[in-house]
């Protein structure tokens, strides 16, 4: 391949802003010919096992024939109107799904074209829900746990963890919220009821001025790769639903099946009122995101003034997107993904597991499709993704943290390689 062929990279390293990236030292950025089922193939012809799954979205792989199918289809009737004064099928079809697979009594849907935007459409629910119900502007904040991440724009910003998040620039301008300590207990430990205490004294003491609790339901995900103990998000419901409060649960990086529950809620048996959706609803294919209340919600908005819900996405409902996540629920659902995820728990498991032998890691841990590997130190970003590249694996990871979130349909022997090439890096750290 001659050197004008990949002009367009150079260009592409001077001129564009990729995530998280500082413009005049950026981080490299890999040029991408093809991806098709696990594997990404870069223009330099490196095949490259994926262990991300484009951000936790592609449970499905890339360039997979049903998913094709339904997107050529839909184009040849319209690849979008708008929603306002109008709907389509594909839209309809969604929100039936959606409605039929998340937790109970989430009956009305909210479409959108991202997480952080399902993640602000929740927000401006519970405090539309708050003025229109009592008329009590004073209940205007949301409390949460820190460490979590819930998006990159202004009122997701403001519930993210406001000093170890990558939000802290923003602290003085954005929405002042309430925090409390994230729970101690992990996952797989021993629960003791002091680990709510926190929560249980804050809450009770100002939900005056509460209108909602926002949580990542069980895995914090890009605030540390977290695991919780579930009965503290059975007692997240429990006590608002004693101080009357309404509960968000963001399910957009573990919805979908990645936790081995199809919602994280599930691992706790609880449903919350607002639920936020996205990533992996496409199959990582468009961007799209859907924001689900109950009736609760949905009447207590549409009592008070101006009744109407305030929010409208140009391209809110879109068709093509909506056409491709109905394939991918399908895709999902017609599949044996329990026992995929299961297989692929179970291999990270025990593959990770030997890592703890390196003196640069701290610990490792797994849950469902996620594997985590914690460091002492914050890796290099601007050298690590080329060693990666060179096992022959695509990983990227943040901080301290080395992680995988592998499409389900990542066989064992691809799933192996990835994780021995996770473990060829990570000896050779200090």
């Amino acid at each position: 391949m001659s050197d004008s062929d990949l002009s367009w990279v150079d260009y592409d390293t001077r001129h564009v802003w990729h995530p998280y990236t500082d413009i005049n030292n950026p981080t490299p950025a890999f040029p991408v010919k093809s991806a098709s089922g696990c594997t990404i193939e870069l223009q330099t012809g490196e095949i490259l096992i994926d262990g991300m799954a484009s951000w936790w979205s592609a449970i499905h792989g890339y360039n997979h024939p049903q998913l094709n199918e339904a997107i050529k289809n839909q184009l040849e009737s319209m690849a979008h109107v708008m929603f306002g004064g109008l709907t389509h099928r594909p839209a309809v079809d969604l929100a039936q799904n959606l409605i039929n697979l998340t937790p109970d009594h989430l009956d009305y849907v909210f479409l959108s074209d991202s997480g952080s935007v399902a993640v602000e459409v929740a927000l401006k629910m519970a405090l539309q829900y708050s003025s229109s119900i009592d008329g009590n502007s004073a209940r205007q904040k949301v409390l949460t746990i820190r460490g979590g991440y819930h998006g990159d724009t202004f009122g997701a910003m403001s519930v993210c963890d406001p000093i170890t998040g990558m939000h802290s620039l923003f602290h003085s301008v954005l929405p002042q919220q309430i925090f409390v300590d994230r729970p101690e207990t992990q996952f797989d430990g021993t629960w003791h009821e002091s680990d709510f205490e926190q929560f249980e004294k804050v809450l009770s003491a100002r939900k005056h001025e509460i209108c909602a609790v926002i949580l990542e339901p069980i895995v914090q995900g890009a605030g540390g790769m977290y695991f919780y103990h579930p009965t503290y998000l059975k007692r997240v419901r429990e006590a608002c639903d004693r101080n009357d409060v309404l509960l968000i649960a963001d399910e957009i990086a573990t919805g979908f099946g990645r936790t081995g529950k199809l919602f994280a809620c599930e691992h706790a048996g609880i449903a919350p009122d607002i639920l936020c959706v996205g990533k992996s609803l496409t199959g990582g294919y468009m961007s799209l995101a859907a924001t689900l209340c109950n009736e609760r919600v949905s009447s207590g908005i549409s009592s008070g003034e101006p009744g109407l819900f305030m929010h409208g996405p140009t391209f809110m409902g879109n068709p093509l997107a909506c056409a491709c996540a109905n394939a991918s629920i399908d895709l999902l659902l017609k599949s044996n993904w329990q026992a995929n995820v299961s297989r692929i728990e179970n291999q990270l498991s025990i593959g990770l597991e030997t890592m703890n032998r390196h003196k640069s890691v701290k610990s490792t841990r797994v849950l469902g499709a996620i594997g985590v590997v914690e460091l002492h130190r914050p890796v290099d970003m601007h050298s690590i993704g080329t060693e990666f590249i060179k096992q022959g694996i695509w990983v990227r990871p943040f901080g301290t943290l080395v992680y995988v979130m592998p499409p389900f349909c990542i066989n064992n022997l691809e799933l192996g390689r990835l994780v021995d090439g996770i473990g060829a890096v990570v000896s050779k750290l200090h």
